[in-house]
């Protein structure tokens, strides 16, 4: 997909239509379903701010989000995520990604400003998984710290599915490249039925966040 920047008179067209309909993206999903990558270059592609809400969070808290669970658990780590949410969510121009679990938390889908898109971006278990294990950093996702991963990804997905559905589109990301998720979210934005065609100039896998 050609991510070269649009020509100026189709880009203001296309900011001004955004300016109208939806001030920001909110985008939520299980883990490894591609957040971090999709939200950095929708974000780019649309001139917008891209907000990583866990890194947020690591960064305010001074230290990494597995650390902010072993000391603390998962509710302190809760408690941050609304606090950080609460924060930066309100800002306009802004393509926002949320962990994981963030849609768990009653307080933080309360604060979704309107004027907003949430995305849900859809991955199976198994998929998810197979991101998390080839992860080069090789970090262990504190939710999966168990005797089998499989089975908690099955069980965490199942029980969140359910909240992950009250995203106002879905979007599939197995088996997609970055590019093609993010020309379907655009083409949600700008009001078109079809998004943009696919190509290989982008084929890394949606397998960040």
């Amino acid at each position: 997909m050609d991510t070269s920047p649009r020509s100026g008179s189709a880009r203001q067209r296309g900011e001004a239509l955004l300016s109208t309909t939806v001030e920001r993206v909110v985008l939520w999903g299980f883990m490894a379903s591609g957040k971090s990558a999709v939200g950095a270059l929708l974000a780019s592609r649309l001139r917008w701010e891209f907000i990583d809400l866990d890194r947020e969070i690591a960064r305010r808290a001074g230290r990494p989000i597995a650390a902010i669970f072993r000391d603390g658990g998962e509710p302190a780590f809760r408690r941050l995520e609304v606090e950080a949410t609460r924060a930066l969510i309100g800002r306009s121009g802004t393509v926002f990604s949320c962990g994981g679990g963030w849609v768990t938390n009653p307080e933080a889908p309360q604060l979704v400003p309107p004027r907003s898109l949430t995305v849900w971006l859809q991955v199976s278990p198994e998929t998810a998984l197979a991101r998390v294990r080839g992860d080069v950093a090789g970090a262990v996702r504190p939710m999966l710290d168990a005797p089998d991963p499989a089975a908690a990804a099955r069980a965490l997905l199942a029980a969140r599915e359910p909240l992950y559905q009250g995203a106002d589109i879905t979007v599939a990301t197995d088996g997609r490249d970055i590019g093609a998720v993010v020309g379907e979210i655009e083409a949600h934005l700008r009001g078109s039925a079809v998004a943009p065609s696919e190509s290989s100039s982008n084929k890394a896998h949606a397998d960040e966040g």
